[in-house]
């Protein structure tokens, strides 16, 4: 796990290549029906970083490790939409030829988007991030493969995210945070616990994508038999040893939800701050506004809103349909 000079130092290499996101203070009273009673409930803006979400911090800082002969051979990366953006969006700027794999279930604004950024796409079906195939892709290509969450420089990259938060907001009660493969989490506990071990991280899953929740339960990595989610953002279909690792000795507590209340949660994002978000990005504030409601009155509460990588037609379809 990485220290806190070591934390400190990533974010110094990455000023200026991104972005640091604002937190804002959900004071609206449009929201008052529903955030906790009596909270001081702060939003960290990580949809407004980079090719749109918190993944572009640690590719960053993958790309930064890579010699000249794995820049010449390529990297290769498998994801629905934020990390796929990330690293195309990286390597664009590098000047590294980039392959990514995507489900047919992605959204496709942001398969538009990942070609321009100049990479070469292939879909598969199943989850988005199908790290079996991935694996084998890597081993075909010879490309460097950027996992989506279990490398140290993807945990690094959110810990700087978390460090941003804790350093801005010393004296929270609880920090919320969306979990797919948990790269995010396992990184923003790490400085979370660093700088206020008595703060709360809890984690935020699908229900039909909660294999962290089921890891931590079993007491070690699970492989899930399907994901169905809606939020292809958090549809990972295993936990790895680093993130879980991470997880175990830094979260608090995971819990699960249906995606109808992650959807809820994207129309009070669109109807009452006027953003337009994808469902695991909804994923934090719809715990907040959900089950943890009542236990947080009165408390100090940062939800990071994680990414807003969806196109107009997919999120009203998503919309719609619920």
């Amino acid at each position: 796990m990485p220290d806190l000079n070591e934390i400190d130092a990533a974010a110094k290499r990455l000023r200026g290549r991104i972005v640091a996101t604002p937190i804002l203070p959900l004071t609206t009273d449009r929201l008052s029906d529903v955030l906790p009673e009596g909270a001081q409930v702060f939003m960290k803006m990580e949809l407004f970083q980079q090719a749109g979400s918190f993944k572009s911090r640690g590719v960053l800082l993958g790309i930064d490790t890579m010699t000249d002969a794995q820049r010449a051979a390529g990297v290769i990366a498998s994801s629905g939409g934020n990390h796929a953006l990330a690293v195309a969006w990286a390597a664009n700027a590098a000047g590294i030829d980039a392959l990514i794999i995507m489900p047919e279930a992605a959204d496709p604004q942001t398969v538009a988007r990942v070609a321009d950024l100049g990479a070469t796409i292939e879909r598969t079906s199943g989850s988005a991030t199908n790290l079996a195939y991935l694996d084998e892709k890597t081993a075909q290509t010879g490309r460097t493969k950027l996992h989506p969450f279990e490398a140290p420089h993807m945990l690094l990259g959110a810990a700087t995210c978390g460090y941003e938060i804790v350093c801005a907001l010393p004296d929270l009660d609880a920090v919320i945070v969306p979990v797919g493969g948990g790269g995010l989490i396992a990184g923003v506990s790490r400085a979370v616990k660093l700088f206020s071990p008595a703060c709360q991280v809890i984690g935020v899953e699908p229900v039909g994508a909660a294999g962290m929740t089921r890891s931590v339960e079993a007491g070690s990595p699970q492989t899930l038999d399907s994901v169905q989610t809606v939020a292809v953002s958090l549809a990972a279909s295993r936990a790895e040893p680093l993130t879980f690792s991470a997880v175990q000795a830094h979260v608090d507590r995971m819990l699960t939800l249906p995606d109808s209340e992650l959807i809820a949660a994207m129309r009070r994002f669109n109807t009452d701050l006027s953003l337009m978000v994808e469902p695991a990005c909804a994923a934090s504030f719809a715990a907040l506004t959900g089950p943890l409601r009542a236990e947080l009155a009165g408390k100090r509460v940062a939800v990071i809103a994680c990414g807003s990588n969806i196109g107009r037609a997919g999120h009203a379809r998503i919309l719609d349909a619920d």
